[in-house]
């Protein structure tokens, strides 16, 4: 199997419009996402108080599925809909995006998680964002393997329904495929971490509440465990005829 040929990027890519359109597309849609994802841990703490632990998770489950189901698909057509540096750090050890673009993406989706915490905030009255943070008994090693088993299992169902070149008529149940595999792993995993999954959903909220007890969990998990499914998804299942070249893809090509 050819290997995968990787680029900085051109200049010209810096300031493409394209590339700018892509990065305002990875802003709106994280926004969207993490305010929807916080808000709906800051609501049930308010309006729920009498609520049942397990009917509290499946209530941010649900959000959180949900929400990342429109985020995903909105932004599909222009950056390919990562809304996760996790996601887009896979797509670039796969070579699929150059590195420019990916800090693009990167900017723009800790921004836009930060702009959510930050609204989130005003608009609950002063409320402090809560984040993540491992439950009681719960060892930064546990967390750590369950967010990279949890990273794992979503990336990889990324690239088997949005980057996989011969996912045919899959690529239209996408953005619904990863919102369900997201909302499961908080069903899984909640109760123990709080399944981030996400290093800019864990960083809006923590920055906005200043809450940074093992943040770095948050962001070493999804990062290993979407580099140990973007390796293995891009260089054993997908087998490319030729080698990608040295341009990243565009939108379209996800």
């Amino acid at each position: 199997m050819p290997m995968r040929r990787y680029a900085f990027g051109r200049r010209e890519e810096a300031v493409h419009p394209d590339s700018m359109r892509a990065a305002l597309s990875e802003f709106i849609s994280t926004l969207i996402f993490v305010f929807a994802g916080e808000g709906s841990v800051l609501a049930l703490g308010k309006m729920y108080t009498e609520a049942s632990p397990a009917t509290g998770q499946v209530v941010v489950a649900i959000s959180h599925a949900l929400s990342l189901v429109v985020a995903v698909a909105i932004a599909f057509n222009t950056s390919g809909g990562h809304v996760n540096p996790a996601v887009t750090f896979s797509t670039l050890i796969g070579g699929r995006i150059s590195l420019v673009r990916a800090i693009y993406y990167w900017v723009a989706q800790l921004l836009g998680a930060i702009v959510a915490s930050v609204l989130l905030r005003f608009t609950t009255n002063g409320m402090r964002p809560v984040g993540f943070a491992l439950a009681s008994g719960v060892g930064v090693w546990h967390g750590l393997v369950f967010e990279i088993v949890m990273t794992f299992g979503l990336v990889y169902t990324v690239y088997a329904t949005a980057i996989d070149p011969k996912r045919g008529s899959l690529g239209v149940i996408a953005p619904l495929a990863i919102g369900f595999i997201v909302g499961a792993n908080i069903l899984a995993g909640g109760p123990f971490d709080g399944a981030s999954m996400n290093p800019a959903r864990a960083f809006g909220p923590a920055l906005v509440g200043w809450r940074w007890r093992n943040h770095w969990i948050y962001w070493v998990g999804p990062f290993v465990g979407a580099t140990i499914a973007g390796l293995i998804y891009e260089f054993t299942i997908i087998q490319p005829e030729t080698p990608l070249a040295h341009q990243p893809l565009s939108p379209e090509d996800y």
